[in-house]
């Protein structure tokens, strides 16, 4: 048995299997997909074939979930293990991400948002139903 599960034999790994092994993608699919679009480097040079072979050292560059990832390959790895296991199969080189505290996930910004915009409160509904009664009961 091996001492190091990570240390393997091979010197590179196909481009789509590192990404699916290093958890940046839910299924290998997904990170073909990512790469035949064209959308992710190598080192600078644009990939579009998947099956290309990456070693340890190089640069990748990709956008994922609206984020520039700047990854830099340690190790290869054998399989795609825990999150925990794939962490250490690379260096996240990214520039840091700038979030304010009042965007949430959808990019909506609730602390700056217009007054009366969105739900209405009880109160306001209760006198707009009131102001309604009224009109209602002037057309009778």
């Amino acid at each position: 048995m091996k001492d190091n599960p990570l240390a393997d034999d091979t010197k590179a790994l196909r481009l789509d299997k590192w990404l699916w092994y290093a958890r940046f993608f839910k299924t290998r699919s997904l990170a073909t997909r990512l790469i035949a679009s064209g959308k992710l480097r190598l080192n600078g040079e644009v990939m579009n074939k998947p099956h290309r072979a990456v070693v340890v050292g190089q640069i990748l560059t990709f956008v994922q979930q609206n984020d520039v990832r700047v990854i830099e390959i340690v190790a290869l790895g054998q399989r795609r293990g825990p999150a925990s296991e794939a962490v250490t199969l690379y260096n996240d080189l990214s520039p840091p991400v700038v979030t304010a505290k009042t965007v949430d996930k959808t990019g909506r910004d609730f602390e700056n948002r217009t007054r009366g915009s969105g739900r209405p409160t009880k109160r306001l509904r209760r006198e707009t139903d009131q102001l309604k009664a009224i009109h209602l009961a002037d057309e009778d």
